[in-house]
């Protein structure tokens, strides 16, 4: 049965445990979807301050910039596909605090607002299992 889905802070920058991740796993060139459609792709993964998070190239969707996301928003990898799903809308994506410079994925202030956007983002529906 589906069910609400919120991500507790603390967790924002932790994968859930059902999501499918495997440590050292690389995500890069991985599609990224939200539950609306595709995003882009994964360009990077980092973590600074035990902030883990993905730098998402969203190519021309979003005039080419990209968007940071942590990765307890991460729904489900599927590492067949090579496919990230998010637990967001590509809306919610795109409103997200604007990501500039790569020096941003190292500034805790910035890092903070990013966890803080997601955190607030109202509960989804999970997938009926």
């Amino acid at each position: 049965m589906g069910g609400k889905v919120s991500v507790p802070m603390e967790s924002i920058w932790s994968y859930a445990a059902d999501s499918g991740h495997v440590e050292e796993q690389d995500l890069t060139g991985c599609g990224v979807v939200a539950g609306d459609g595709t995003i882009g792709h994964v360009d990077r993964q980092a973590e600074h301050f035990g902030m883990r998070h993905l730098v998402v190239d969203t190519g021309v969707w979003v005039f080419g910039r990209s968007v940071l996301v942590p990765v307890g928003v991460v729904r489900s990898i599927d590492t067949e596909t090579r496919t990230v799903t998010l637990a967001c809308t590509r809306a919610e994506v795109k409103a997200a605090p604007r990501f500039r410079t790569d020096s941003e994925t190292m500034d805790r202030d910035y890092l903070a607002s990013v966890g803080d956007y997601y955190h607030r983002l109202p509960p989804r529906e999970s997938p009926a299992t």
